[in-house]
């Protein structure tokens, strides 16, 4: 971690007179980062005395699709916001999380130091990029990809010279941004170890991240020392089964002296003494205990493996054949239809399109799909195609030669279509890619080579392709969006997952749900809560369902076993409440009397609005209350 040194007030204020009155940047004793940010700042046209030109905060609908494409960020990131809010609580600080675009994702802790203008411009959707913010930690950091501490004078607006912020970036398994951590609060509250703290928490998250990958893969630990094996300061490196490094964190990759861009290029005989078979005959021991290891520039290391998880396989022997996809299946018959499709193609290069609406499940049902065919021992490459920036989705696929672009790594890089290596490729939401790179992927889909970005020659490549996206890429054809031979060559089968609020087996999906998120503990959940949830629409699909069960088992108190309406966020109660309000439709006597036509109208009235009683009320012409009182009555 670099360290930073903060000169007194009244120097900042000298040099910040420099920059405003003679654009000079580069001032004795100023930090260098800073100096740079200063510098940036000015060529983008901002001024320092200026109103801030960001753009308006994301819309919910908008932030909530960031928040879904970010949704693995999110998760790993939480517990240990939450941890690092416990370290810094009387302080007057907020911990902020943002994307790899400086759009703030998650926020937590004291609002209490803020105006009211100044907490608009910490809640999630707002942008901190050094473009629309000037030199900030946030932005700063992106820009850097450093761990960066702005304080007060030191931001380049000078109405955010209120402010203290330190910031970490937080890398992927393959060595991407996927965002920034960040700890703002009053400038005098300024604390000389907050830098260190959030750079500590930042490494947490990347390796929580890292971890995550190693599901199908080898995780491999290591460290100088024995004791150090598990620790924050342990190196950690991800290795698919025949011996190709496919994920690390930062810390496994200093002490190999590797960059980023040699994930998915180097091989473990080619960075270690011992041999490959070795590793793999460990994996099948069943104590796992570390082992002392050289690196092939004669590094002593200690490691300790963690294979793939053991499946619980041998209980009888008709569960052996059962193939990963079919234990996801819980019953729902369009799902099992879609399962059995899949499972009859997914071994002759036939390549599969998923559709459905955002958040069905269609990554984990690739991936099942991928566990489920002859491939399941090589990589499964997954790629957002919306959540990579345009300009970075080409080298991306395709990688690039040392030099390609501006930016580029020194050493290059392989691209996925070659860290594949005969494994399955999955191009998430591909409704998104640009129509220019659209070309160039139905030129390797026909030639099955590819030609990295600044290079003249062509390199074969192998894999099975599984495409998801939840736009209807047949009218995206017809209105000249998608490029129909594209679409003909990715849908080999195209099969559509349901939307939650059309499954048949909600009640076996929540219940497994609620297994693996409770670790096998009986959890029920209210009658009444269950019949509101399954009357509700869920527009999130199966990502909301978990989300929600997720919270509601975070808030059990010790010794609960069942899911009540006050385990349920506050924004769905409301809605969930007048769902659970509704009445059974009763047709088989029709209506004798006055107060049961009242009551037919009422209960059409509510299915027409689908359970809303605020809807129906209007539509009746009562009022809530009434409407409330005289379904209560019956």
């Amino acid at each position: 971690m670099r360290q930073h040194h903060i000169l007194p007030a009244p120097q900042i204020r000298h040099a910040r007179s420099q920059m405003i009155e003679h654009g000079l940047t580069s001032v004795a004793g100023l930090d260098v980062s800073v100096s740079r940010s200063w510098d940036r700042s000015l060529a983008a046209g901002l001024s320092p005395m200026g109103r801030i030109s960001a753009i308006d905060n994301l819309s919910t609908i908008e932030l909530q699709r960031m928040r879904s494409i970010n949704h693995d960020l999110i998760n790993h990131s939480q517990p240990v916001m939450e941890y690092l809010l416990d370290q810094v609580s009387n302080t007057q600080s907020m911990v902020i999380l943002s994307d790899h675009q400086g759009t703030l994702m998650h926020t937590m802790g004291d609002l209490d130091f803020l105006s009211k203008a100044e907490r608009v411009a910490l809640m999630c959707g707002a942008s901190w990029s050094e473009s629309q913010r000037g030199t900030n930690a946030i932005g700063t950091a992106l820009t850097e990809l450093n761990d960066v501490e702005i304080h007060g004078g030191e931001h380049f607006f000078e109405r955010n010279g209120f402010l203290t912020c330190a910031a970490a970036p937080i890398m992927s398994a393959s060595g991407l941004l996927m965002g920034i951590l960040d700890i703002s609060g009053d400038h005098r509250s300024q604390h000389p170890h907050t830098l260190g703290l959030v750079s500590t928490a930042a490494r947490m998250i990347e390796n929580s991240l890292v971890q995550a990958t190693s599901r199908d893969n080898l995780l491999i630990m290591l460290h100088a020392r024995p004791e150090g094996l598990g620790s924050i300061a342990q190196g950690l490196l991800v290795f698919s089964h025949d011996g190709w490094l496919v994920g690390a964190n930062r810390r496994g990759l200093e002490m190999l002296h590797l960059s980023a861009p040699h994930i998915g290029g180097v091989t473990w005989d080619g960075l270690f003494q011992s041999e490959w078979s070795d590793i793999l005959e460990r994996e099948s021991r069943t104590v796992e205990r570390p082992f002392a290891i050289r690196t092939n520039s004669h590094h002593a290391l200690y490691a300790l493996l963690r294979g793939r998880p053991k499946t619980q396989v041998q209980i009888s022997r008709p569960t052996k054949s059962l193939k990963p996809i079919r234990m996801l299946d819980t019953g729902d018959s369009k799902w099992s239809s879609a399962a059995d499709k899949a499972l009859k193609v997914c071994d002759k290069d036939i390549p599969i399109l998923v559709m459905g609406e955002s958040g069905v499940g269609k990554e984990v049902f690739a991936r099942a799909i991928h566990e489920s065919s002859a491939r399941q021992d090589k990589p499964f490459i997954a790629l957002n195609c919306a959540a990579i920036p345009e300009h970075l989705i080409e080298s991306e696929l395709f990688g690039y030669v040392p030099g390609a672009f501006t930016g580029a790594s020194k050493g290059g890089s392989e691209g996925r279509f070659r860290e594949v290596k005969g494994g399955t490729l999955f191009l998430d939401e591909i409704g998104d890619m640009p129509l220019s790179l659209q070309t160039r992927l139905l030129r390797v889909l026909q030639e099955k080579r590819v030609t990295p970005v600044g290079s003249g020659e062509s390199m074969e490549v192998h894999f099975s392709l599984i495409c998801a996206t939840h736009h209807q890429l047949k009218q995206a054809v017809d209105r000249g969006m998608f490029r129909a031979d594209l679409y003909y060559r990715i849908n080999g089968l195209s099969l559509q997952l349901p939307a939650l609020r059309e499954r048949e087996d909600f009640k076996a999906l929540t219940q497994r749900l609620l297994a693996e998120i409770s670790g096998g503990e009986v959890i029920d959940i209210d009658p009444e809560l269950f019949k509101a949830m399954i009357a509700y629409p869920w527009p999130g699909n199966l990502r909301q369902l978990s989300h929600l069960l997720k919270t509601a088992m975070a808030l059990l108190d010790p010794h609960q076993t069942q899911i009540t309406w006050v385990h349920i966020a506050d924004e769905l109660v409301e809605e969930l409440r007048e769902l659970a309000l509704t009445p059974q439709v009763k047709n088989q006597v029709p209506p004798q009397n006055l107060s049961d036509l009242s009551m037919c109208a009422i209960q059409q009235a509510l299915e027409n609005c689908r359970g809303n009683v605020s809807a129906a009320a209007k539509q009746l012409g009562i009022s809530r209350q009434t409407l409330y009182r005289r379904v209560k009555s019956k």
